[in-house]
């Protein structure tokens, strides 16, 4: 998935109440005992954003990113390490290498579009990482700030080949449609309990 082109100075901030940096940092633990920390994205973060990118395999680079995308560009890294509080939610999982140094091992993120009711997210896992629940339990991180921010819906793009994600949106209660104009991609979205804040 992809975060598209937003507007962000026409996104309405009386609409979106951007989370409480506090309340989204935290601890989440593995079926095998590893913990891992998950917290907001930081500029500071950029060395290990493009790490992250970079050790992607070609094929999950291109699920993210729906292109052959080998590394960020110095732009990319700042842009999505400098996110806006007001209208962007970026949260990394970070946990340590083989070397007991800090790495990245998953980022899920949303933008609020300029309705400033609805939001489109994505999110990448690091391949050692796929299919162990980090993708499902930052989702419903994003989701739950999301509700908690006021907004209507969050919606993703997935290419129709990534069955996983598109199983996981599913399971979410996310309704999935093909995207007019584009073959091989479809639409996800999720309509949110806002009265749930």
């Amino acid at each position: 998935m992809r975060v598209g082109a937003i507007n962000r100075e026409a996104v309405s901030a009386l609409t979106y109440v951007p989370p409480d940096a506090r309340e989204l940092a935290g601890p989440w633990t593995a079926s095998d005992g590893t913990t891992l920390w998950i917290r907001p994205i930081r500029p500071e973060d950029a060395p290990l954003e493009a790490e992250f990118v970079r050790r992607l395999s070609p094929r999950s680079r291109r699920l993210r990113f729906m292109n052959a995308l080998r590394e960020l560009a110095p732009q990319q890294v700042e842009r999505f390490t400098h996110v806006d509080p007001a209208r962007e939610l970026a949260l990394v999982a970070l946990g340590r290498d083989g070397q007991g140094r800090e790495e990245q091992v998953a980022v899920a993120r949303y933008v609020v579009d300029s309705t400033g009711r609805s939001a489109e997210f994505a999110i990448a896992v690091a391949d050692a990482w796929q299919r162990r629940g980090l993708g499902r339990h930052l989702l419903g991180r994003l989701l739950a700030a999301a509700r908690r921010g006021g907004l209507e819906s969050i919606h993703g793009r997935v290419l129709a080949e990534n069955a996983g994600m598109l199983a996981l949106a599913r399971g979410l209660g996310f309704a999935i449609a093909p995207l007019p104009g584009e073959p091989g991609v479809r639409r996800v979205t999720a309509m949110l309990d806002v009265g749930a804040r």
